[in-house]
């Protein structure tokens, strides 16, 4: 007798449950079959498996053996089972497009490049704030392609099996602020200015609160800090409760002003992911056209990238990545 998943499966039913009578009901088959058949694989393997006792049945040693190499298997093949299911139902579908992304102001207009150029494509969006966790999704197979922030000092925990692409080799991190802060009268701000404010940072953020604990430390600083989301953050900066780090892309409103800090003390790596080259050509140029139509609607990102221009010995008042 050749030892088959079925039987592999009733070995972990039997386990988990405790019982052949609980087991055999589990697999849909009656409580003599189900003993006939473990033990026809008890003598298949050479060993007794379970111990019949009035309470149940109980793994032996040689059956917790057993047990430790079929679970995986199992699982594999539970996993192998689902995921071409979800694929033939893809396929059933038509073409699927499914991106995952930090937040950024290019997703909007990325999306809208993508349609107008893949109109029979169904495109999907997961948003989520570790750039670790959806790197593990396109290398599992469950996005197509992932565009992440990776924080300068905390380096991303790339798969081996996906293809990169740099989209900004670095990107300087701003500050918003209230809008009557001291510190928000000039063009750049100082860390120094904010010696005094409390900081809010979302922990959550693969690298976000390492990286602005380095840069306070360096600076000498050590304030109060809160925990809390982006969202929220923008609220208790509205009210000067606090001041955050924010993308360069973001916009300011009547009560918030976006400011870059004195000397980019802090920069992220904007990339691409993806487990072909061909995947990521399919999106890559939707993706920068929207990133840099972003950065110009941006009054502070785009008079920082003026000044990065001419320090770089481009034309004044061209609009270039700083990382070119």
């Amino acid at each position: 007798m050749e030892l088959e998943v079925r039987h592999l499966r009733a070995l972990c039913a039997i386990a988990d449950s405790g019982s052949l009578h609980k087991a055999a009901r589990q697999l849909g088959m009656t409580q003599p079959s189900l003993t006939t058949q473990l033990r026809r694989i008890e003598n298949a393997l050479g060993g007794q498996l379970f111990a019949r006792e009035r309470t149940g049945c109980r793994p032996t040693p040689l059956g917790r053996v057993v047990l430790s190499r079929a679970r995986p298997l199992v699982m594999e093949m539970r996993a192998l089972v689902s995921e071409t299911k979800a694929a033939a139902a893809r396929a059933a579908e038509g073409p699927q497009l499914r991106i995952g992304s930090t937040a950024s102001r290019a997703i909007p207009g990325w999306l809208r490049g993508l349609r107008g150029r893949l109109p029979g494509t169904e495109i999907s969006l997961q948003m989520d704030v570790s750039a670790n966790a959806l790197l593990r999704a396109v290398a599992a197979g469950q996005l197509d392609v992932a565009f992440v922030h990776e924080v300068e000092g905390c380096p991303l925990r790339l798969p081996e099996s996906l293809r990169r692409r740099v989209l900004v080799d670095r990107e300087p991190q701003f500050v918003s602020l209230a809008v009557d802060h001291p510190a928000a009268a000039g063009p750049v701000v100082r860390l120094s200015d904010l010696a005094e404010d409390r900081w809010m940072v979302d922990p959550t953020v693969d690298g976000e609160w390492d990286g602005l604990r380095r840069v306070l430390t360096a600076a000498g600083l050590n304030p109060r800090v809160l925990h809390g989301d982006y969202l929220t953050a923008a609220s208790l900066v509205a009210t000067g409760e606090v001041v955050t780090l924010c993308q360069p892309t973001s916009l300011g409103r009547p009560d918030m002003a976006v400011r870059p800090l004195y000397g980019d003390p802090l920069g992220v790596r904007l990339l691409v992911a993806a487990r072909t080259d061909d995947e990521l050509d399919a999106v890559y140029g939707e993706l920068e056209a929207s990133y840099w139509e972003a950065a110009g609607q941006s009054p502070a990102y785009t008079e920082w990238l003026m000044r990065a221009g001419e320090s770089r010995g481009t034309a004044g008042g061209t609009l270039v990545p700083a990382s070119r």
